[in-house]
């Protein structure tokens, strides 16, 4: 699987920051939790499709996102999504999520930070149900630190406010039950959205 390029990336977020800065105001409280070098999985509410490049200018650090397949089906979305750091999950056909599991193994094991949105979807004013697949295959090969984020959407006049709150780090014990594990990192997302 083609990684991210540095350079796409780069000029990517400029772009965001200039086009999205007419729309949404961001704030970030708890960046002090992500690691600086070190591998970690983000687990991220997910609210709408503004989430991710969001996300992306809140973090110091640049990020792997797992994504929908479809999203990846046009040849120049699928150039551009993985250059970005897109990795295409496709539940429905258990060979390429195999080659997406391990792409994203192999993330963690440069070092790299990863995105995983917990619920699989959009859910607007509610969370959704947890998606243990992912959280149990790392929980399995990897100890590294869990990061729940919450992130609000309020309307301030002409501009969007967005919170974006990451909270301090999970660390599972290996043998830990995933889907407990992943419970209780969902309560403190909720939480961290003001959904709790």
């Amino acid at each position: 699987m083609g990684g991210r390029k540095n350079w796409v990336f780069t000029i990517t977020k400029a772009a965001s920051r200039v086009l999205l800065a007419p729309f949404f105001r961001l704030e970030t409280d708890g960046t002090d939790n992500l690691p600086q070098e070190t591998s970690f999985i983000i687990l991220p509410k997910h609210r709408r499709w503004e989430d991710i490049p969001l996300l992306s200018l809140a973090t110091p650090r640049p990020l792997y996102y797992v994504a929908r397949y479809d999203l990846f089906e046009n040849p120049v979305s699928n150039w551009f999504l993985r250059s970005l750091g897109g990795i295409p999950l496709n539940r429905q056909r258990p060979l390429e999520s195999r080659r997406s599991l391990q792409a994203i193994l192999e993330c963690l094991k440069r070092g790299e930070g990863v995105v995983v949105f917990p619920e699989g979807t959009y859910y607007r004013n509610t969370m959704g149900p947890a998606r243990v697949g992912i959280v149990r295959l790392v929980l399995s090969r990897f100890s590294v630190p869990f990061i729940p984020v919450g992130i609000c959407y309020s309307r301030k006049r002409a501009r969007t406010l967005v919170r974006i709150n990451f909270g301090r780090a999970f660390f599972p014990d290996p043998a830990a039950c995933a889907s407990k594990f992943l419970d209780k990192v969902m309560k403190e997302i909720a939480a961290l959205s003001g959904l709790s």
